[in-house]
Protein backbone atom coordinates (compact mmCIF):
# COMPACT_ATOMS: atom_id res chain seq x y z
CA UNK A 1 0.00 0.00 0.00
CA UNK A 2 1.15 3.98 -0.46
CA UNK A 3 2.14 5.40 1.79
CA UNK A 4 0.56 8.81 2.60
CA UNK A 5 2.34 11.71 3.87
CA UNK A 6 0.79 13.09 6.50
CA UNK A 7 4.05 15.36 8.18
CA UNK A 8 3.59 18.92 7.23
CA UNK A 9 7.38 18.51 7.86
CA UNK A 10 8.35 16.41 4.89
CA UNK A 11 10.61 17.72 2.60
CA UNK A 12 8.88 17.37 -0.53
CA UNK A 13 5.41 19.24 1.39
CA UNK A 14 8.09 21.88 2.32
CA UNK A 15 9.12 22.42 -1.23
CA UNK A 16 6.43 22.66 -2.73
CA UNK A 17 5.61 25.56 -0.53
CA UNK A 18 8.59 27.09 -1.62
CA UNK A 19 7.54 26.36 -5.20
CA UNK A 20 4.09 28.24 -4.65
CA UNK A 21 5.98 31.15 -2.60
CA UNK A 22 9.32 31.90 -4.34
CA UNK A 23 9.80 32.58 -8.27
CA UNK A 24 13.52 32.26 -8.04
CA UNK A 25 12.81 28.55 -6.32
CA UNK A 26 11.00 28.19 -9.37
CA UNK A 27 13.21 29.72 -11.69
CA UNK A 28 15.94 27.53 -10.18
CA UNK A 29 14.16 24.31 -10.08
CA UNK A 30 12.61 24.80 -13.63
CA UNK A 31 8.59 24.02 -11.74
CA UNK A 32 5.51 25.41 -11.57
CA UNK A 33 2.92 24.86 -9.06
CA UNK A 34 -0.65 23.83 -10.45
CA UNK A 35 -3.79 23.45 -8.35
CA UNK A 36 -7.16 22.37 -9.54
CA UNK A 37 -8.20 19.25 -11.43
CA UNK A 38 -9.33 21.80 -14.37
CA UNK A 39 -6.32 23.65 -14.98
CA UNK A 40 -4.49 20.91 -14.69
CA UNK A 41 -6.54 19.32 -17.15
CA UNK A 42 -6.16 21.89 -19.07
CA UNK A 43 -2.23 21.93 -18.65
CA UNK A 44 -2.12 18.01 -20.13
CA UNK A 45 -4.07 18.71 -22.84
CA UNK A 46 -1.82 21.44 -23.76
CA UNK A 47 1.11 19.35 -23.60
CA UNK A 48 2.72 20.70 -20.32
CA UNK A 49 4.66 17.79 -18.85
CA UNK A 50 3.59 16.74 -15.19
CA UNK A 51 5.80 15.76 -12.92
CA UNK A 52 4.17 15.56 -9.65
CA UNK A 53 0.77 14.66 -8.91
CA UNK A 54 -0.76 14.85 -4.89
CA UNK A 55 -3.85 14.34 -3.76
CA UNK A 56 -6.28 13.39 -1.16
CA UNK A 57 -9.16 11.58 -0.93
CA UNK A 58 -11.28 13.37 1.10
CA UNK A 59 -11.69 15.97 -1.64
CA UNK A 60 -11.37 13.82 -5.05
CA UNK A 61 -12.91 11.05 -6.28
CA UNK A 62 -10.80 7.96 -7.69
CA UNK A 63 -12.86 8.69 -11.30
CA UNK A 64 -11.40 12.68 -11.87
CA UNK A 65 -8.28 11.43 -10.40
CA UNK A 66 -8.14 8.88 -13.28
CA UNK A 67 -9.66 10.86 -15.70
CA UNK A 68 -6.41 12.88 -16.05
CA UNK A 69 -4.75 10.01 -17.71
CA UNK A 70 -1.42 10.33 -15.91
CA UNK A 71 0.05 7.51 -17.56
CA UNK A 72 0.91 9.11 -20.55
CA UNK A 73 3.16 10.96 -18.24
CA UNK A 74 4.03 8.58 -15.96
CA UNK A 75 3.02 10.16 -13.12
CA UNK A 76 2.47 8.36 -10.07
CA UNK A 77 0.05 10.42 -7.70
CA UNK A 78 1.32 10.95 -4.06
CA UNK A 79 -1.71 10.88 -1.73
CA UNK A 80 -1.49 13.53 0.68
CA UNK A 81 -3.85 14.21 4.26
CA UNK A 82 -6.09 16.73 4.02
CA UNK A 83 -4.15 18.89 6.95
CA UNK A 84 -1.02 18.02 4.53
CA UNK A 85 -2.86 19.43 1.66
CA UNK A 86 -4.72 22.36 3.02
CA UNK A 87 -0.82 23.52 4.26
CA UNK A 88 0.28 22.99 0.69
CA UNK A 89 -3.19 24.67 -1.12
CA UNK A 90 -2.82 28.24 -2.34
CA UNK A 91 -6.44 28.71 -2.91
CA UNK A 92 -9.12 26.93 -0.71
CA UNK A 93 -10.95 25.46 -3.58
CA UNK A 94 -8.45 23.68 -5.22
CA UNK A 95 -10.64 20.10 -5.01
CA UNK A 96 -7.81 18.05 -3.70
CA UNK A 97 -5.16 18.12 -6.46
CA UNK A 98 -1.77 19.86 -6.81
CA UNK A 99 0.30 19.06 -9.67
CA UNK A 100 3.84 20.13 -10.39
CA UNK A 101 4.66 20.55 -14.11
CA UNK A 102 7.69 22.13 -16.21
CA UNK A 103 7.12 25.51 -17.75
CA UNK A 104 7.13 26.84 -20.83
CA UNK A 105 8.81 29.26 -21.95
CA UNK A 106 8.23 29.83 -25.31
CA UNK A 107 10.11 32.31 -27.78
CA UNK A 108 8.65 34.33 -31.08
CA UNK A 109 9.32 31.97 -33.36
CA UNK A 110 7.63 29.45 -31.71
CA UNK A 111 4.22 30.97 -32.73
CA UNK A 112 2.08 29.69 -35.56
CA UNK A 113 0.35 32.21 -36.61
CA UNK A 114 -2.80 32.95 -38.64
CA UNK A 115 -2.78 35.13 -42.13
CA UNK A 116 -4.58 38.01 -40.30
CA UNK A 117 -3.44 37.49 -36.60
CA UNK A 118 -4.62 39.43 -33.62
CA UNK A 119 -2.33 39.85 -30.50
CA UNK A 120 -2.54 41.12 -27.06
CA UNK A 121 0.89 42.75 -26.16
CA UNK A 122 0.62 43.41 -21.81
CA UNK A 123 3.73 46.19 -20.88
CA UNK A 124 4.81 45.74 -17.38
CA UNK A 125 2.05 43.96 -15.94
CA UNK A 126 2.13 43.68 -12.46
CA UNK A 127 -0.22 42.16 -10.26
CA UNK A 128 -1.05 38.17 -11.16
CA UNK A 129 -4.65 38.57 -10.93
CA UNK A 130 -5.07 41.00 -13.99
CA UNK A 131 -2.55 39.35 -15.71
CA UNK A 132 -4.58 36.09 -14.88
CA UNK A 133 -8.08 38.03 -15.99
CA UNK A 134 -5.91 39.05 -19.04
CA UNK A 135 -5.47 35.55 -20.35
CA UNK A 136 -9.28 34.63 -19.50
CA UNK A 137 -10.11 37.45 -22.38
CA UNK A 138 -7.52 36.41 -24.78
CA UNK A 139 -8.81 32.03 -24.59
CA UNK A 140 -12.61 33.47 -24.87
CA UNK A 141 -11.29 35.41 -28.26
CA UNK A 142 -9.29 32.46 -29.24
CA UNK A 143 -6.26 35.54 -29.72
CA UNK A 144 -3.42 34.18 -31.92
CA UNK A 145 -0.66 35.02 -29.20
CA UNK A 146 -0.25 37.04 -25.91
CA UNK A 147 2.99 39.24 -25.41
CA UNK A 148 4.03 40.26 -21.77
CA UNK A 149 6.25 42.57 -22.26
CA UNK A 150 9.07 43.70 -19.42
CA UNK A 151 7.02 41.72 -17.19
CA UNK A 152 6.96 42.75 -13.36
CA UNK A 153 5.44 39.50 -12.11
CA UNK A 154 5.99 35.44 -12.77
CA UNK A 155 3.31 35.01 -15.25
CA UNK A 156 3.63 30.97 -13.58
CA UNK A 157 2.90 32.94 -10.27
CA UNK A 158 -0.24 30.53 -8.75
CA UNK A 159 -2.37 33.72 -8.28
CA UNK A 160 -1.77 34.26 -11.93
CA UNK A 161 -2.64 30.67 -12.79
CA UNK A 162 -6.01 30.35 -10.40
CA UNK A 163 -7.47 33.96 -11.90
CA UNK A 164 -6.89 32.87 -15.44
CA UNK A 165 -8.70 29.36 -14.35
CA UNK A 166 -5.82 27.99 -16.22
CA UNK A 167 -5.46 30.13 -19.28
CA UNK A 168 -1.66 30.51 -19.37
CA UNK A 169 -1.86 26.78 -20.53
CA UNK A 170 -4.30 27.50 -23.35
CA UNK A 171 -2.96 30.31 -24.93
CA UNK A 172 0.67 31.17 -26.58
CA UNK A 173 2.57 33.69 -23.93
CA UNK A 174 5.88 34.93 -25.09
CA UNK A 175 8.07 37.31 -22.68
CA UNK A 176 9.80 39.90 -24.04
CA UNK A 177 11.46 43.35 -23.87
CA UNK A 178 9.26 46.48 -25.37
CA UNK A 179 11.65 46.75 -27.98
CA UNK A 180 11.90 43.52 -29.51
CA UNK A 181 8.35 42.73 -29.55
CA UNK A 182 8.16 46.10 -31.71
CA UNK A 183 10.71 45.03 -33.84
CA UNK A 184 9.32 41.74 -34.20
CA UNK A 185 5.46 42.83 -35.41
CA UNK A 186 7.16 45.55 -38.00
CA UNK A 187 8.93 42.58 -39.25
CA UNK A 188 5.38 40.53 -39.16
CA UNK A 189 3.72 43.41 -40.30
CA UNK A 190 1.19 43.67 -37.40
CA UNK A 191 -0.68 46.80 -36.86
CA UNK A 192 0.00 47.95 -33.29
CA UNK A 193 -2.46 49.62 -31.52
CA UNK A 194 -1.76 51.31 -27.90
CA UNK A 195 -4.56 51.98 -25.79
CA UNK A 196 -3.49 56.00 -24.29
CA UNK A 197 -5.70 58.96 -22.70
CA UNK A 198 -4.01 61.27 -24.97
CA UNK A 199 -5.23 59.14 -28.03
CA UNK A 200 -7.08 60.93 -30.65
CA UNK A 201 -8.77 58.03 -32.17
CA UNK A 202 -11.18 55.92 -30.22
CA UNK A 203 -11.48 52.02 -30.44
CA UNK A 204 -14.36 51.53 -32.31
CA UNK A 205 -13.56 54.04 -35.12
CA UNK A 206 -10.07 52.01 -35.62
CA UNK A 207 -9.77 48.74 -38.10
CA UNK A 208 -9.35 45.67 -36.43
CA UNK A 209 -9.80 43.69 -39.72
CA UNK A 210 -6.12 43.51 -40.39
CA UNK A 211 -2.99 42.38 -38.66
CA UNK A 212 -2.93 43.53 -35.49
CA UNK A 213 -1.98 44.16 -31.97
CA UNK A 214 -3.99 45.73 -28.52
CA UNK A 215 -1.35 46.75 -26.43
CA UNK A 216 -2.17 47.48 -22.75
CA UNK A 217 -0.13 49.45 -20.93
CA UNK A 218 0.27 49.05 -16.70
CA UNK A 219 -2.98 50.54 -14.27
CA UNK A 220 -0.88 52.70 -12.57
CA UNK A 221 1.72 54.57 -15.26
CA UNK A 222 0.03 53.21 -18.99
CA UNK A 223 1.97 52.99 -21.99
CA UNK A 224 5.57 53.99 -21.74
CA UNK A 225 7.28 55.85 -23.92
CA UNK A 226 8.81 53.22 -26.16
CA UNK A 227 5.43 52.02 -26.18
CA UNK A 228 4.08 55.64 -27.10
CA UNK A 229 6.39 56.21 -29.71
CA UNK A 230 7.02 52.55 -31.34
CA UNK A 231 2.97 51.76 -31.72
CA UNK A 232 1.72 52.62 -35.29
CA UNK A 233 -1.78 54.25 -33.97
CA UNK A 234 -2.99 55.11 -30.43
CA UNK A 235 -6.70 54.46 -29.44
CA UNK A 236 -8.72 54.82 -26.42
CA UNK A 237 -12.12 54.39 -24.99
CA UNK A 238 -15.07 56.93 -24.95
CA UNK A 239 -15.09 57.78 -20.56
CA UNK A 240 -18.48 59.56 -19.89
CA UNK A 241 -18.36 59.09 -16.10
CA UNK A 242 -16.00 60.95 -13.55
CA UNK A 243 -13.01 58.84 -13.87
CA UNK A 244 -11.40 58.32 -16.63
CA UNK A 245 -10.00 54.88 -16.63
CA UNK A 246 -11.24 51.50 -15.92
CA UNK A 247 -9.51 47.91 -14.97
CA UNK A 248 -7.06 46.88 -17.43
CA UNK A 249 -8.68 44.00 -18.11
CA UNK A 250 -12.15 45.46 -18.53
CA UNK A 251 -10.36 47.17 -20.76
CA UNK A 252 -8.37 45.01 -23.00
CA UNK A 253 -12.06 43.04 -23.49
CA UNK A 254 -14.01 45.73 -24.79
CA UNK A 255 -11.73 46.58 -27.29
CA UNK A 256 -10.53 42.97 -27.92
CA UNK A 257 -14.33 42.12 -28.87
CA UNK A 258 -14.28 45.05 -30.77
CA UNK A 259 -11.71 43.96 -32.87
CA UNK A 260 -13.57 40.43 -32.84
CA UNK A 261 -16.99 42.14 -34.12
CA UNK A 262 -15.39 43.95 -36.88
CA UNK A 263 -13.90 40.06 -38.24
CA UNK A 264 -17.59 38.82 -37.81
CA UNK A 265 -15.85 36.67 -34.39
CA UNK A 266 -14.21 34.55 -37.25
Amino acid sequence: MAKIITSLQNPTVKNVLLLGEKPRARKEQNRIVIEGLREIRLAILSGFKITDLFYTSALISDSDLHSLELQHNQVEPTEISAEVFNRMAYRNDSGGLIALAEPRRLLFSDLKLRIKPLLLVLETVEKPGNLGALLRTADAANLDAVIICDPQTDIYNPNAIRSGIGCIFTMPVVTSTSEDAIAWMKTMGIKMFGTALTATHFYHETNFDQPAAVIMGSEANGLSKTWLSGADDLIKIPMKGKIDSMNVSASAAIVIFEAMRQRNFG
